[in-house]
């Protein structure tokens, strides 16, 4: 908000909306809420989902219960694009997965979510997110990928088998399939199009509101989700340069 002409006034309600509108709130109805253009709509909420971001200095299964980790694709079918579009966007191969942003995503049941953006789904970059983010020991279940053999050396991994079913007992990953429906949602239904390079934000914001939802331990309500969105907001600061250009982010 610093040196922003626009009051707290607008800033206060937009944050509100961010943080309880399940599906998110797109630009130009922010903008048509708050009485702004669209170009300042677009700028205050990528600000407050910097605000939304929680940081990687916790752990996924400390409590005990099992952690279910899967990936997923995110963007347009670029066999729907134009060719002229495909080519300004860098995207030569074909098929329905070509020029997608592909996503992990780690879930401890009744407890927290991470995802992050990772460049494949090779062996190496899926199972360094499980180490980052999983206590060792802890119960771990994955699809069938074979990027995830051998997390069974640090882990008690068990594998659901998606071409037999979606559920075995204890094991599946319905869990971060929920969490990816509610992710596409909000890119699909309210966002429309979304730029590879800005979807991580969009990953934080969707993560901060099912971190904070209402559950049977934690309580929160709306104004509990507003006051905790609030309370980050110090120390964080992201320009118009920084958010369209290729100018690295300032955190002071």
């Amino acid at each position: 908000m610093e040196d922003s002409p626009i009051g707290l006034v607008k800033w206060l309600p937009a944050m509100w909306l961010l943080c309880n509108c399940k599906n998110g709130i797109s630009s130009y109805e922010l903008a048509r809420d708050l009485g702004i253009t669209q170009k300042s709509a677009w700028l205050m909420l990528h600000r407050i989902r910097a605000a939304m971001q929680s940081g990687s200095f916790f752990k996924l299964g400390l409590s005990g219960n099992p952690v279910e980790v899967d990936e997923t694709f995110v963007g347009g079918e670029s066999n729907n694009m134009h060719k002229s579009k495909r080519l300004a966007k860098g995207i030569t191969a074909q098929g329905s997965k070509a020029g997608k942003v592909i996503v992990q995503g780690v879930l401890e049941r009744g407890g927290k979510v991470k995802a992050m953006v990772v460049p494949d789904r090779k062996k190496k970059t899926l199972q360094a997110n499980v180490n980052e983010h999983v206590t060792k020991g802890s119960e771990v279940f994955t699809d069938e990928l074979l990027s995830y053999y051998g997390l069974n050396k640090e882990y008690v991994h068990a594998v659901i088998n998606h071409a037999e079913s979606y559920v075995r007992g204890r094991v599946h990953t319905n869990g971060m399939e929920n969490f990816w429906s509610l992710l596409k949602r909000g890119l699909n239904g309210t966002y429309i199009a979304v730029e590879p390079y800005h979807i991580d934000r969009y990953l934080d914001e969707q993560v901060f509101r099912y971190n904070n939802r209402a559950t049977k331990e934690n309580p929160l309500n709306d104004a509990d989700r507003f006051a905790l969105a609030v309370s980050q907001i110090v120390g964080k600061r992201l320009t118009y340069a920084e958010l369209t250009g290729t100018v690295g982010e300032t955190a002071f």
